[in-house]
């Protein structure tokens, strides 16, 4: 755009030059019209460079307009996985975020601050981040025992400061996100201050998002503390204009389930046209889905409430190495069975294929399921970013 203009202006001036008779022409009898072609010239190149900038204009508005817009539901490192993955494509992203830890560092500020968990904001804000990687290291970075902030990661207590400069925690994401060019919105479920209740199968009630697994015992009922809560506006919004809504992996019940039992966002996914897609953990985890297989997954889903959510199910279907095997037995953790006929009877369609990648733990590969989740909603690999 800007050598449009600066070309025209040069020929504009070289044109002026000539009728002023700044620019001489030895033995030419017509300067003047001379001088008067090179300003027309001028003007029609101002005028193409104007039409062309208008045009490229419309065109990055209308790909704005037609941009696909997926919401990711969850929490934890399960969260920033997908959505590290997905911010790769041309997407308008908008990830909701459980805030009902009470546990480590998020636990202490949520305690000492009044304010929600920052933990899992921190790292959907981290994982959508245009940060050089230093900063990222100095956001995830926990101090060390003796020094008095023992447990604490910076982004935790950089969160908690721009909480009290902003007034609120909305701002501070709002406001953390314009800091760190995050690509996206990373919004709270709720802004109150919420707690998880567990009813166990032996009777026993825990309370705290950080006890129900150390309880051990199989989860019949969760629920929130208070019932009566109110999602934020902007997170139903998201949902009623997504094209895609996808939920998991994740802690089931600590992760997962705490967002879809906020009054009216079940409701929404189920009255949003989107694709709704659920993306089940790799492995169990002890205290909340021991021997779960994949359908049990989206069964107590289902269960907590009261209807059918999902189009589709992301599940791996590759094996994990024996060292991997090995290392999650000590822990009574193992790899989600795939059910896939028990799947279909609940109406959803199966993608079963490989999307793991085991470094030191068994995650999901964000490029992988990113991927596919963009293929479910026609996209073709050239919307990936630049």
């Amino acid at each position: 755009m800007r050598q449009w203009w600066l070309l025209a202006w040069t020929i504009a001036c070289f044109g002026m030059g000539i009728l002023a008779g700044v620019v001489r022409l030895a033995h030419w009898p017509h300067a003047t019209m001379l001088g008067l072609a090179v300003l027309l010239a001028a003007v029609l190149l101002l005028a193409f460079g104007w039409w062309s900038d208008m045009r490229q204009s419309r065109r990055r508005q209308r790909w704005q307009e037609r941009r696909l817009k997926i919401v990711a539901i969850g929490g934890g490192t399960g969260l920033s996985t997908i959505l590290r993955g997905l911010k790769e494509y041309q997407v308008e992203l908008t990830a909701v975020v459980t805030v009902a830890d009470d546990g480590g560092s998020s636990g202490r500020l949520r305690d000492d601050f009044a304010m929600p968990p920052p933990g899992d904001i921190r790292n959907c804000l981290v994982a959508l981040a245009d940060t050089e990687p230093l900063l990222e290291r100095l956001l995830q970075f926990r101090f060390p025992a003796g020094q008095g902030l023992e447990g604490h990661s910076f982004g935790n207590l950089f969160l908690a400061a721009m909480t009290h400069i902003m007034g609120d925690f909305e701002s501070a994401i709002r406001e953390t996100s314009r800091v760190l060019a995050v690509r996206g919105k990373v919004l709270p479920a709720v802004r109150e201050d919420v707690r998880l209740r567990a009813h166990l199968a032996d009777g026993s009630v825990i309370e705290g998002e950080s006890k129900i697994p150390e309880a051990g015992g199989r989860i019949e009922l969760l629920e929130l503390v208070p019932k009566d809560l109110e999602p934020l506006p902007d997170v139903l919004s998201a949902i009623a204009s997504a094209d895609a809504i996808v939920v998991g992996p994740g802690s089931l019940y600590t992760s997962v389930l705490p967002n879809l039992l906020v009054p009216g966002i079940a409701d929404a996914i189920a009255g949003s046209s989107a694709r709704k897609i659920y993306v089940c953990n790799v492995m169990t985890q002890r205290g909340e889905t021991d021997d779960l297989s994949a359908s049990s997954h989206v069964k107590a889903i289902y269960k907590h409430i009261g209807k059918p959510l999902f189009d589709y199910v992301l599940v791996n279907a590759a094996p994990l190495p024996e060292e991997a095997l090995q290392q999650y037995q000590q822990q009574m953790s193992y790899p989600v069975r795939v059910d896939i006929e028990e799947l279909n009877r609940l109406g959803l369609k199966v993608i079963a294929r490989d999307f793991v990648h085991y470094a030191t733990y068994a995650r999901h590969d964000s490029r992988k399921i990113a991927e596919q989740i963009v293929s479910l909603l026609g996209y073709e690999r050239d919307t990936r970013r630049e």
